[in-house]
């Protein structure tokens, strides 16, 4: 899994539907989310540290899980299927642990709010990340390619044995 950050709210171009933009800690991929007007605002409200005079959802949320001293662990976005991601929180109270289905927009919203880290699997980076920086990637890759054509078979003996044990 990868942690990733919020790094703000973009409006599609052609539909100017608002997309959460999040990036890995080196700031080389970014993974673009379509999400709704209302969660785009609540999640924008929770980036700019706005209370509202009473607690909306995303708030009343968080109140439920402190009055019931519940922590939220982590966010997951553990999948993309047919265009559509798929999250889950990850709640403890006490010793017990449990994961709880919810769209990556309110887990955002919450995660934010309770300053808990979003995760997203490796699976669904590769699938739907953009990349941010490519001079970094073609240098990684460049430096792969070079790590590989250097490679004999007689280091990896030497690193990984013979299998004879």
């Amino acid at each position: 899994m990868i942690e990733m950050k919020v790094a703000g709210i973009a409006l599609d171009a052609i539909t100017r539907s608002p997309i959460v933009l999040l990036k890995d800690a080196s700031d080389r991929r970014a993974l673009p989310i379509y999400i709704g007007q209302e969660q785009a605002r609540a999640i924008m409200s929770a980036l700019e540290n706005q209370k509202p005079p009473r607690p909306l959802t995303h708030d009343l949320i968080v109140n439920i899980l402190e009055t019931w001293n519940m922590t939220l662990e982590r966010v997951i976005i553990h999948s993309l299927q047919k265009d559509t991601f798929y999250a889950a929180l990850i709640v403890q109270q006490g010793e017990v642990k449990k994961e709880i289905d919810a769209r990556p927009s309110d887990a955002i919203a919450i995660a934010l709010r309770t300053n808990t880290p979003i995760w997203v699997m490796e699976e669904v980076v590769a699938d739907a990340s953009i990349p941010v920086d490519r001079d970094a990637d073609e240098a990684e890759q460049q430096a792969f390619r070079e790590f590989i054509s250097n490679l004999r078979p007689e280091d990896l003996i030497k690193r990984f044995g013979n299998g004879d044990s």
